[in-house]
């Protein structure tokens, strides 16, 4: 997949920081924080973009990716407070309290266009999913929810697989019954997000496709007598 992607390099104190957004926003995509559930709704372009961003992310270990979620179109259905979402290696240590003075200093950034490795994906998902039945697996999501932004961080493998799980969801969304009148479809859930001690509901953010108004230019793939509109995405 191509992104076109709008590059910042704001500095705090002595450090340069490295943050990509999309070019262009993803206006019929939102999300709202876990509390403990979230909800991430989007159309085909969003949550096929989104897979491209999460391939993107598992690749660039010091990069941070923000995607601006806040100002979109409201999506009419869901619940609790609509976040940005940020995605970073678990190893960069960004620390969420210091991202509100970062946010502020992402100005005057420059174009970058860069390709996804579909394959390479996929291979990175597998792997994650055949490690995900050992006792001793811990390749989970950590998150946090700060400054109106949802946090998730990562490894290569955890974000490979998101990444997939996005590309079925924009893929075989309009695949489902009824989106075509405006009706969301669940399609996934976030892999294994981090859990609170002490037990309690398990955080999780859900994932749903929902085409945008007006609904006339929506098809389901596959209905006799009319022309294939959307194909399943290759994963990003």
């Amino acid at each position: 997949m191509r992104l076109r992607l709008r590059l910042f390099r704001p500095r705090t104190g002595p450090h340069e920081h490295r943050v990509v957004q999309p070019w262009h926003p993803l206006r019929h995509t939102s999300l709202s924080a876990p509390e403990p559930v979230g909800l991430l709704l989007g159309d085909h372009d969003g949550l096929n973009r989104l897979a491209g961003l999460f391939s993107f992310a598992a690749y660039s270990r010091h990069t941070i990716v923000h995607v601006p979620l806040r100002d979109g179109l409201p999506p009419g259905e869901g619940f609790g407070e609509p976040v940005d979402l940020l995605l970073a290696h678990h190893t960069l240590g960004l620390r969420p309290a210091k991202w509100p003075d970062m946010r502020r200093r992402l100005v005057n950034g420059s174009a970058l266009t860069a390709r996804t490795d579909e394959a390479r994906t996929a291979r990175d998902a597998a792997s994650w999913r055949r490690r995900g039945g050992r006792a001793d697996f811990r390749d989970d999501l950590r998150h946090a929810t700060h400054a109106r932004t949802f946090f998730l961080f990562g490894s290569r493998d955890v974000f490979a697989e998101t990444a997939t799980s996005f590309a079925h969801a924009a893929g075989w969304g309009p695949r489902h019954k009824r989106v075509e009148k405006g009706h969301s479809a669940l399609m996934t859930a976030l892999p294994t997000l981090v859990q609170a001690p002490g037990g309690g509901h398990p955080f999780e953010v859900m994932v749903s496709f929902r085409p945008y108004p007006p609904y006339a230019h929506v098809r389901r793939p596959g209905r006799k007598g009319e022309r294939r509109e959307v194909s399943p995405a290759s994963p990003s």
